[in-house]
């Protein structure tokens, strides 16, 4: 019995990538530090991370700013009304696309960690590592004095020592031999002592995840403190997590 060959198909498959290959480009919206939009299309700037838009840091002095919205004032100012063009890398889980975004030659990504607007995402790649090394050493943007890294901020954490912040790593914040001093608001200090709807005495410290939704109200037995030394002794407690 005779043996058929049957013919060889050879199959060529299409390496598409699920992200569009090519640049997005256009007039930007500054989001927030870190996100822009272009033409309705959310765009995650890839490899930084930078400070949430209602997240507060400190200057040298101990005075709180909000750092987030800063980075994407600064952010705003850079691109001006030029043309950005954003190269995709990939695609997120909140359905953004993740890109490198130029103003022309300068790679914006770049510019806001080496002017101390957002620190390089070493979760996702090491690419602006140097950037932030020279706002580091320069001690520029937030490096000039205390913050939180923006995904600890995330997380409910803060550090209330002066010196500079980590870059994200497992070494955290780094002290400095003082303490960081607590901002002092007009008509009072700082630390917001709050009594929840189940009589709970709580404090809340200068760039804490809800220091700026907290409000006094005196009458209800509420009060500020200027060190948290004194808002434990008069039974105020941190927040639990």
């Amino acid at each position: 019995m005779k043996s058929i060959r049957l013919p060889v198909l050879v199959l060529v498959l299409s390496l598409t990538p699920v992200f569009a290959a090519e640049p997005i480009t256009g007039r930007a919206s500054v989001v927030d530090g870190d996100t822009l939009d272009i033409g309705g299309t959310r765009i995650r700037l890839h490899g930084i991370d930078a400070p949430e838009s209602s997240q507060l840091c400190h200057r040298r002095s101990g005075e709180a700013f909000r750092c987030g919205q800063a980075a994407a004032l600064a952010l705003a100012d850079r691109i001006g009304s030029a043309p950005v063009s954003c190269d995709p890398r990939d695609t997120d889980k909140y359905g953004r696309t993740v890109a490198v975004c130029r103003k022309g030659a300068e790679d914006l990504n770049g510019w806001l960690v080496a002017q101390g607007h957002a620190i390089a995402y070493r979760r996702y790649s090491e690419d602006y590592i140097p950037a932030e090394d020279t706002a580091k050493a320069g001690k520029l943007g937030i490096w000039a004095g205390s913050f939180t890294t923006p995904g600890d901020w995330r997380k409910g954490e803060r550090a209330m020592t002066m010196g500079f912040a980590a870059p994200g790593g497992s070494d955290g914040p780094i002290p400095s031999p003082a303490p960081l001093k607590p901002a002092i608001q007009a008509g009072g200090c700082a630390i917001k002592g709050n009594i929840s709807r189940k009589g709970e005495k709580v404090f809340h410290v200068p760039g804490s995840r809800d220091y700026d939704r907290t409000r006094i109200s005196e009458k209800d037995g509420e009060r500020m403190f200027c060190s948290e030394d004194e808002a434990k002794a008069a039974g105020w407690r941190a927040p639990r997590g």
